[in-house]
């Protein structure tokens, strides 16, 4: 039998990035929750935390947090048809990977109204949607947005739409690095702006457009000061359209090669056994998505 006080000590360490936050989540003591995680790797033989800065789990320690996310929904299902089980009558914390630009744009319009309906609480984790799928393997998460179609084992995928981006400018920066018109082959030869170390899109839009090799570029992970630094002329940067109709329509930004979009495909995965919750969330996003998000030829 498992010892749910043990898998609770893991999944607070490794879901608040170390065990001094960990242990005020669960109203205990950082050497209680320390002991916890040190008496669950003698019942199991082997080590399920890396202790590193942040904590991350080992490979069977992923495991059991997988086990536990799924435990968490399975028992919310229970309480809703044995009520006198939920004694603190507390709403239930959903935790979500997803990435910067679906939070800044469509995210919060699509969930509002069904968080409020189902009593969620939502315990956001933002990644690059390359690489979030990563925090459902490791048994992080109960869902992800990300924009790799196959899952995990043990989950589903569901594609939900795409995001269009486009290459954008401030009328400075094209004045500027473009005085004879755009062309594709200057783009790699003129300052760019790149959310992150795994954001790879401008790579891929410029392979589209025929342009390989490096290109000069700044790095900002943050989605809203990426909008800010391209106004400024720092460089061109691929933003979401959704994110900046009214610079558009101000001119405050200028599309660079307005027949060359690009469409990045957003997958949403989830837990086979991740019970009512998270199918109803499913169900909700399958249907609501389609008002921001474009179709994927």
């Amino acid at each position: 039998m498992f010892d749910y006080k043990l898998l609770s000590a893991l999944a607070a360490v490794v879901e608040q990035a170390g065990f001094e936050r960990g242990a005020q989540v669960l109203g205990v003591s950082q050497s209680a929750i320390s002991q916890r995680i040190k008496l669950l790797e003698a019942r199991i033989g082997q080590p399920v935390l890396v202790r590193a800065t942040p904590p991350a789990p080992t490979e069977i320690g992923r495991r059991l947090l997988n086990h536990v996310q799924q435990v968490r929904l399975l028992e919310r299902d229970l309480q809703s048809q044995v009520p006198a089980l939920d004694e603190e009558g507390m709403p239930e914390r959903l935790r979500i990977a997803l990435n910067a630009d679906s939070l800044a744009t469509w995210w919060a319009e699509a969930v509002s109204g069904f968080c409020a309906e189902q009593h969620l609480l939502l315990d956001l984790v933002v990644e690059d949607q390359a690489v979030s799928l990563k925090r459902m393997r490791a048994g992080e998460v109960a869902a992800c947005i990300c924009a790799s179609e196959r899952p995990v084992a043990g989950a589903r995928s569901l594609l939900l739409g795409a995001m269009r981006y486009r290459a954008l400018a401030s009328p400075a920066f094209i004045a500027r690095h473009f005085p004879g018109g755009v062309r594709a082959d200057q783009l790699a030869r003129t300052p760019a702006l790149v959310f992150g170390p795994d954001d790879f899109l401008q790579h891929r839009y410029l392979a589209s457009l025929g342009v390989d090799g490096g290109f000069e570029h700044h790095l900002c992970p943050s989605s809203e000061g990426f909008i800010r630094l391209t106004e400024a002329g720092l460089g061109w940067g691929l933003v979401p359209e959704l994110q900046v109709r009214d610079q558009l329509q101000k001119g405050v930004l200028v599309e660079l090669l307005p027949d060359k979009p690009i469409d990045v495909p957003l997958y949403w995965h989830h837990w086979r056994s991740g019970g009512q919750l998270l199918n109803l969330l499913t169900d909700h996003l399958a249907h609501a998505c389609g008002q921001w998000l474009v179709p994927l030829d």
